[in-house]
């Protein structure tokens, strides 16, 4: 018995891309984290997509080179802005089938989600043959939905207590110290946790823009 996080089903995601997928097909994936908020900026973001992208061709694209000895010329040297890799994303992604997974979108501070949302339509307006799996709670829906236009699909994730049980069950069974835990111990960390974390829980949305032939079917996000 396992218990979903979101980063357990972006994971899933991933895996399934990786398995499916053409080998034409490029797949690449950031995960936002709370804890990391102002070094995770949308520059630095969306540079780890191009990045991930640009390491699965056989060959860096011309227009890559140039951009990056472009900013050579610059005293010190400077990294790409935020507009440079936005439209080197759009020029790539135009030439091949792409899957962006982006996981925890909600631990993404607000201004950068922003900018984020709206960097992710320019780069779906040129780029047809590209889709993108975000993660993030039920709060962000509206933004998703406001900066990338209404043709999604959004899936609503919560936990089941006989889920969260089976989890708790399962760990405390590979407990390397079992003589710290009594009886009573056990069973009162079996009742508690389970209805805190249903009470507490947030709804998890996975948005996905529909692509043609994609391999996440119905079963597949069924699954989860």
């Amino acid at each position: 018995m396992l218990l979903l996080t979101s980063r357990n089903i972006s994971s899933l995601v991933v895996d399934t891309l990786c398995d499916q997928a053409g080998p034409n097909t490029a797949i690449a994936c950031f995960y936002f984290d709370y804890t990391s908020q102002k070094e995770q900026s949308p520059t630095n973001m969306l540079g780890s997509l191009l990045k991930q992208v640009v390491a699965g061709l056989e060959e860096i694209p011309e227009h890559i080179v140039q951009a990056f000895k472009g900013g050579k010329r610059f005293l010190g040297g400077r990294g790409l802005q935020l507009s440079q890799i936005v439209e080197l994303l759009e020029i790539t992604l135009s030439s091949q089938p792409t899957f962006l997974c982006i996981d925890a979108l909600d631990e993404c501070i607000a201004a950068h989600r922003l900018k984020v949302l709206s960097s992710l339509r320019l780069i779906l307006q040129k780029s047809p043959d590209t889709r993108i799996f975000l993660t993030g709670r039920a709060h962000v829906r509206g933004e998703i939905e406001s900066r990338l236009g209404r043709v999604t699909v959004t899936l609503f994730i919560s936990p089941k207590k006989e889920d969260i049980y089976g989890y708790l069950q399962a760990r405390l069974d590979e407990d390397t110290n079992p003589d710290a835990m009594d009886d009573c111990l056990e069973a009162d960390i079996l009742k508690k946790i389970p209805e805190t974390v249903s009470e507490m829980y947030v709804r998890r949305t996975a948005t996905i823009r529909p692509f043609p032939s994609c391999p996440l079917t119905d079963a597949h996000l069924d699954s989860c």
